[in-house]
């Protein structure tokens, strides 16, 4: 999804026997609409609230003239549930699923486990042309397309105008300027995301790719962790959780937590998702006048910073009764007028490189507040030219089917931040991560 998720819940193979073998036990649920007729495609992904998801399957159905319907299947708002859900029917080899909403970290485990089809030779250029490169990759498992990219996302650092006339560009700066302003009773805490899951990934994803560093090496089979790298990407880590601009509550923040101590006035940075401006303009119409944007702060100031991609792309189920038409349902979703209308009414970014440059994104409006509450209209996307940058050059998460115990294993290792050994936890994230590596089956 647009914003990073809390680590999965691992459990090995048993635990896949185990939910197979409870759901053989049901009726089959597939989803023909009938030995003769439309058949019924089943779309699971998350419950979206705005209702995009919604008009694009309406819309699709519409246009398919009779060869299909779409109709959506909500999973929880809940990543963890979301993952355990799938995984349970596919591990069952349910045939009610034909389109699947995939977290982009979910590519490697769903394709290695065969629950979901390679993408089809003649219907991939439909998906991948003209489409923000990291996005693409994030479908792809071992050089094989198995995903098409509908939406994407990437954290911005956010920052107060009033306070600081110029972006930082590296963590250390950042603490060196909030420290600055701590000095003057000044607004100074540096909003983050350090509890023990998803973002903390994301965080430490982000710095060592910034450090020039990586996790695993090109095909996620081995721990490459560089010593150099990971030691700046640890030490931008400490430095910033044991300084005094590091709020209190850092160690159980996720994005929401840094979203309110946002707005709540007396942060000067932060780091996190495009939700925070709509938010920003809804709660703390003053505060958000002041809101700027910039890249994701680095480690090397000499070195262009890199983020982590986040989104959702959509997979066709191995075990749907109708391949051919889920196929064309999920281009059909991932079309150019789709991804606006997710960006517009949902606040799901784009994964097509030319739609940051088009109107219906750039001039698109939302509800905000003026300095004395009254309603107004504001921009939905004046940071759309920033976040296009950041994610034309994003980087992945480890690509892996046992990307779940790879996480678990990052943040087990660094939490909490404060106790973090730069020196001695290379050593134990390379032990902790090459044990993940070698587990036998995920839930």
């Amino acid at each position: 999804m647009g914003r990073s998720r809390g680590v999965r819940r691992t459990r090995r193979m048993l635990g896949v026997l185990v939910a197979a073998a409870s759901l053989a036990a049901l009726p089959a649920c597939g989803s023909d609409g009938g030995s003769s007729g439309t058949p019924t495609l089943k779309w699971y992904v998350f419950q979206e609230p705005s209702g995009a998801f919604q008009d694009a399957a309406d819309k699709c159905t519409k246009s398919a003239k009779g060869a299909y319907k779409v109709s959506l299947v909500p999973l929880p708002a809940d990543a963890d549930q979301q993952r355990e859900q799938l995984v349970r029917r596919l591990a069952a080899k349910d045939s009610d699923i034909d389109i699947i909403g995939m977290d982009v970290i979910w590519t490697a485990e769903f394709a290695n486990a065969g629950w979901i089809k390679e993408w089809p030779q003649d219907k991939q250029s439909t998906v991948t042309d003209g489409r923000l490169k990291p996005a693409v990759q994030t479908a792809t498992y071992k050089d094989k397309l198995y995903a098409a990219p509908l939406n994407s996302n990437t954290q911005l650092l956010w920052y107060r105008h009033d306070l600081t006339k110029t972006a930082p560009k590296t963590w250390d700066q950042m603490v060196d300027a909030a420290e600055q302003l701590r000095s003057e009773k000044r607004p100074s805490y540096i909003q983050a995301q350090g509890q023990r899951y998803e973002g903390l990934v994301v965080w430490f994803t982000s710095l060592i790719a910034s450090a020039g560093g990586t996790i695993l090496n090109e095909d996620g089979t081995k721990v490459t962790l560089p010593t150099g790298p990971t030691e700046k990407a640890l030490e931008a880590m400490k430095r910033y959780s044991s300084s005094p601009v590091a709020p209190p509550n850092l160690s159980t923040a996720r994005e929401d937590d840094a979203r309110l101590g946002w707005e709540a006035g007396d942060s000067a940075f932060m780091v996190n998702y495009s939700f925070v401006w709509p938010s920003a303009n809804q709660n703390n119409p003053g505060l958000a006048e002041d809101m700027r944007w910039a890249q994701y702060p680095g480690v090397d100031p000499n070195k262009p910073s890199k983020v982590a991609i986040g989104g959702i792309n959509l997979g066709v189920g191995s075990y749907s009764k109708h391949p051919k038409e889920a196929f064309d349902a999920a281009s059909c979703l991932v079309q150019d007028k789709n991804q606006i209308v997710d960006a517009t009414k949902g606040g799901l970014l784009p994964v097509t490189e030319s739609l940051y440059e088009n109107p219906e994104l750039t001039k698109a409006t939302v509800d905000g507040k003026d300095a004395n509450g009254k309603p107004v209209k504001v921009k939905a996307f004046p940071y759309a030219a920033t976040v296009k940058e950041a994610l034309a050059t994003a980087v992945l998460r480890p690509q892996t089917p046992y990307y779940n115990d790879v996480a678990l294993a990052i943040a087990r290792t660094i939490h909490p931040t404060t106790d973090i050994n730069p020196k001695k936890d290379v050593g134990r994230l390379r032990d902790a991560i090459s044990t993940a590596l070698k587990g036998e089956g995920l839930l």
